[in-house]
């Protein structure tokens, strides 16, 4: 009996339809000849529909998107669009509406890929960081704006479920793992009240997990371990903003962005988890046929890990490892499609 893999697609702004493009071309290779099919659905979401509507993500976008299994997104933004339209009204909407609360980002350093560090080590973790709580729930506000008085502030909300929901998951995550590790980063002896929060959690849910090793850094601790000592690492579990700061550092030292895939993740199932490359939507290159789609790619391979298909996630991530190996000493430049064709002919071959 053949299953059906029931797709949103939004490819979004700029180099965003490109790389989407190449990474379901891969997603069909890896899926041919099985019993799986793949459907998908596109949304027109981003800043053409805002510029031409003036809507970002409607009630009843939210309810059709709903209706599937999986997101695969692009890129959004646009410089034409006001700071913060697009991000708060498109991306975080559907990360709140969807309840994704686990934001997923590995960070590998495939052999041979430019680093700035001159001795990384072997460099293997995921950053689990909580994706609904934070600072980033638009808890503050603004008086007097625009005079000498003003005064702004932005809250950070920590719930004891909220934290401990991610916590398992990260722990989950590193029970999985050979290395078995966790690290919780915060910054406890300053934020005293959600790091407390944070550390009794991780104390706590430690105990259903006794064969994971825990250890803990101070966040400002913790980018100088990924400059010096990145292979330490191997499950970091921390809040939204610091998540945030460390997932792009990480990106940094494994090749970059364009290398960066990313899942918005809900582990229940009640909703679609959404999975997208880091980079933006560089509108600089847009239609130019030369963004890198493997961070797309590396995307889809992590849906299809989240939705139980790790033999093809895997073929996936091998098949990318070794078009990276190629590379190494080859300086022809290729477009965005002879990447995903050589992926993709990896993957089927």
């Amino acid at each position: 009996m053949t299953r059906t893999l029931d797709l949103a697609v939004i490819a979004g702004d700029g180099i965003g339809p490109e790389v989407v493009a190449e990474g379901l071309k891969v997603l069909d290779a890896v899926l041919a000849g099985s019993d799986v099919a793949v459907a998908t659905t596109p949304y027109e979401l981003g800043a053409k529909r805002w510029h031409a509507t003036g809507e970002t993500l409607t009630d009843e976008d939210l309810a059709a998107i709903a209706q599937h299994e999986a997101i695969l997104l692009g890129a959004i933004g646009d410089p034409g669009v006001p700071s913060g339209v697009l991000e708060r009204g498109l991306l975080l909407k559907l990360r709140f509406a969807f309840d994704h609360y686990v934001n997923l980002r590995p960070s590998v350093l495939y052999p041979g890929v430019p680093t700035p560090l001159a001795d990384p080590g072997e460099v293997d973790f995921v950053v689990v960081r909580e994706g609904t709580e934070g600072p980033y729930v638009g808890n503050g506000g603004a008086i007097r704006v625009g005079t000498a008085a003003e005064v702004a502030n932005e809250v950070s909300v920590n719930t004891a479920f909220g934290v401990e929901r991610v916590v398992r998951d990260a722990f989950a995550r590193a029970q999985a793992r050979p290395r078995k590790k966790l690290t919780l980063v915060h910054k406890h002896n300053v934020l005293v009240h959600a790091g407390h929060l944070w550390r009794r959690t991780v104390e706590a849910v430690s105990a259903d997990f006794p064969e994971v090793t825990v250890d803990y850094a101070h966040v400002d601790a913790a980018t100088i371990y990924l400059v010096n000592d990145p292979s330490r690492f191997d499950v970091i579990v921390t809040d939204n903003l610091f998540g945030d700061i460390l997932t792009d550092l990480a990106a940094a030292i494994t090749g970059g962005i364009g290398l960066a895939a990313s899942g918005n993740v809900n582990p229940d199932g009640e909703f679609p988890s959404m999975f997208e490359p880091v980079h933006g939507s560089a509108p600089d290159i847009a239609g130019k046929g030369i963004a890198d789609p493997t961070a797309t790619v590396l995307s889809v391979a992590l849906m299809l890990e989240h939705l139980g298909m790790t033999e093809q996630a895997a073929r996936i991530q091998e098949a990318v490892a070794a078009d990276i190996a190629a590379r190494i000493g080859n300086e022809t430049t290729r477009s965005t499609t002879e990447i995903g064709d050589a992926i993709a002919a990896r993957v089927a071959g």
